[in-house]
This record gives structure tokens, sequence and C-alpha cells, in this order.
């Protein structure tokens, strides 16, 4: 059965559908927003190959014209460069504000192609159909849309609240398993920062979502999804409780930054590292017990997560250099880096009083583990 979560922000208020066989339903789930039967779809050459028949046919279905641009898939896509090329290719086919734009892939291509319609004509609406476990439980939803620059990940960018998502969980089957764990890094993420039964839920339910349960799945989108929203509502533009979502996050940035954005490391991965380093930060300063971070530990290392610096191949900075690249994340608040940390797994807050000298110890112990 499909599930809807109801994004519920003044003025902008939209729906997040989420359930099996939605690419066959985008013409009618989108026909309402459209002023003319056309849409401007942007995807990746991996999600074109894989869907965008299926998409053109739900489209076509209503009579709504497709146009596509395809660009290159990873990390490395959400760049000025690409940027141009999204909002070139949009003025090419004459999109107006009344028009609808379409993200069509993962993270990469949500961010994108959302920053894209935030600028073009000073911002058009557009749809994001997220095809990535981690885009469809993170960063579809929100508008948190951006790219990455050489000095870290997603410092440019806007708020743009999608009109509508369409979260088809079947084409989640068509993931690699590294990538559906990626993405499973950002869904035990809300438990970990404020939901103990849905932690408890994942430690239960976490091998009935690798092996494909669609009604687990369907549960794991819609609980992430309906805790997002319900702190997106309350905060949308992160002056206080949003920063929360960013659990596990400034270490992970800074790591998938120390690899150069590759397939070293997937964002996911980078998170469900930084949740435990974060966990384990936590205990040190005797916020909560070490119980808590060796339980985060486990049940990452049970669904066959990357956990520790030691699962990250090749070369890595120092710690004091790791500690730098965490300088350049969107948490400083007057040159002070601020961290999410936790008193126990669902009780999270955020705190600039941490210790550097505490940091660096941890980022020097795990690399010194790495190293043996």
């Amino acid at each position: 059965m499909n599930a809807c979560v109801h994004v519920a922000l003044p003025g902008r208020a939209y729906d997040v559908q989420i359930g099996p066989g939605l690419l066959g339903q985008a013409g009618a789930q989108v026909a309402p927003l459209l002023k003319r039967a056309r849409v401007a779809v942007i995807t990746d050459e991996n999600v074109a190959a894989l869907h965008l028949d299926a998409l053109r046919t739900g489209f076509a279905a209503q009579g709504i014209r497709v146009e596509a641009l395809t660009l290159p898939a990873g990390e490395a896509t959400k760049c000025w460069a690409e940027l141009m090329r999204c909002v070139e290719w949009l003025l090419d086919q004459q999109i107006e504000r009344g028009d609808v734009v379409v993200a069509f892939g993962g993270g990469v291509i949500g961010d994108l192609v959302g920053f894209a319609a935030a600028t073009l004509r000073r911002g058009v609406r557009f749809v994001q159909i997220p095809t990535s476990l981690l885009a469809q439980v993170d960063s579809s939803v929100g508008g948190k849309t951006g790219i990455n620059t050489r000095h870290g990940k997603n410092l440019v960018g806007a708020f743009h609240q999608p009109s509508l998502v369409l979260a088809d969980t079947s084409v989640l089957g068509t993931l690699a398993p590294r990538d559906f764990l990626a993405g499973y890094g950002e869904v035990v993420k809300y438990g970990l920062l404020g939901d103990a039964d849905f932690f408890d839920w994942l430690e239960e339910n976490g091998t009935a979502l690798t092996e494909g349960s669609g009604e687990a799945r369907i549960e794991a989108v819609r609980r992430s999804v309906q805790m997002k929203a319900d702190i997106v509502v309350r905060d949308e533009t992160e002056q206080g409780e949003r920063a929360l979502l960013n659990l596990g996050h400034t270490f992970g940035h800074a790591l998938e930054a120390a690899t150069g954005y590759s397939d070293r490391l997937l964002h996911g991965e980078g998170v469900a590292i930084g949740c435990a380093l974060a966990f384990e930060l936590s205990s040190r300063m005797g916020l909560c017990a070490q119980e808590a971070p060796s339980r985060v530990r486990a049940h990452l290392r049970a669904m066959g997560m990357k956990v520790d610096l030691s699962d990250i191949e090749g070369e890595l900075p120092d710690a004091q250099a790791l500690l730098a690249l965490m300088g350049q994340d969107k948490k400083v608040v007057e040159g002070q880096l601020r961290f999410i940390l936790s008193r126990g797994i669902g009780t999270s807050f955020v705190s600039g009083e941490v210790a550097m000298a505490d940091v660096l110890a941890l980022l020097a112990e795990a690399l010194s583990v790495r190293g043996r």
C-alpha cells in the first residue's frame, strides 16, 4: 500500500508520494501542476538507461511531452559547469516560470537540478523523482539544493522547495548493493537523532530492507520522510532544529572532501562513519554511555556498512588536515565549528562547545587503528 507524507509549509506545501509503480503514474500526478502539457526532465546516464523510458511512458499516458537532458553520473556532476549546462539547456527549451522541471535521479541530480530551477528566471517549479534510497529518504525532501566547490560540499545553493516528490520504491531494486547501503546510512541517521523506536525497528527489519521487502522499504522511507518533514516545517532554513539532520555529516563531509568526492567513499557511507564518530565523541565527552556507540557500530557492521576510517581504501590526510576540512562545513558559526552530539540513541543536540583537542585525538586514534 502506497504512503503519502504531507510537508505542511505555509504557501509551499507539497506531498511526498511513496510506493511502487509511481513512474507509471507520473503523468497523472504531475498534470495538475502544468499549464501546458510538457515537462523538462534532467537525469543522469545510469538512471536514463534504466528508467527514462518508463517515465516517458508515464507522462505520455496523460499526453505530456517530455524533453530530456542526460548528464554524467557521479558526485563530480554537482559543479559549476554542469549547473551552467542545465540552466542553458532549460533556457534553450524556453522553460517559463509557469512550467515544471523534473529532477529524475539520485541526490546529485536532485540537488543540482533543484538549484538550477531555483535560479532560472528567479525560480521555476520543480518535481523531485528520486531514484536512490538516499534521495528518497533525505535529499529530495526539504528544499535544500546546491553544488560542491573546491572549498567543500554543498557550499553554494538555495532553499527551493519542490512542488511534488514521487518516491517510487520499485526502482530501488535496480540499485547496486553498495548504493542501497549508502542510502541506509541516512535512514539509520533518523533513528539515531530523534526516534529510538525507529532504530529498534531497523535493528529488527534491516535485513528485510536489503533483501527487497516492499512493505519494509515503504515503511522505512515513510518514517524517514515523516521525521524530516516534521523538522523542516518547524525550521525550514536551518536556524536551529534542522541542523540535527546533519548528524554524522560534519565528519562525513570532511571525509568525502578528503577522498575527492569519488567512489572511494559514497555520501551515505561517509554519514555512517560520521555517525559512529559522533557517538564516540559524545561518549568520550561523558554525554552518553559507551553502550550507545557500541550499539551503533554493531548495527552498521551487521548491515555490512562502512563504520571505521579503516574501511576507506587509499590514503587519508592526517588528523589536523581532516579537522581543517571540517572547518569549511556549513555548520561553522562565527568561526566556531558546531557538532551534532548525542545523549543516547534517539536524543541528539547541536553544540559549539567541543574542544578541538578532543576531536583531534579521536581522529588521530581512528587513523592510527587504520594504519595498523
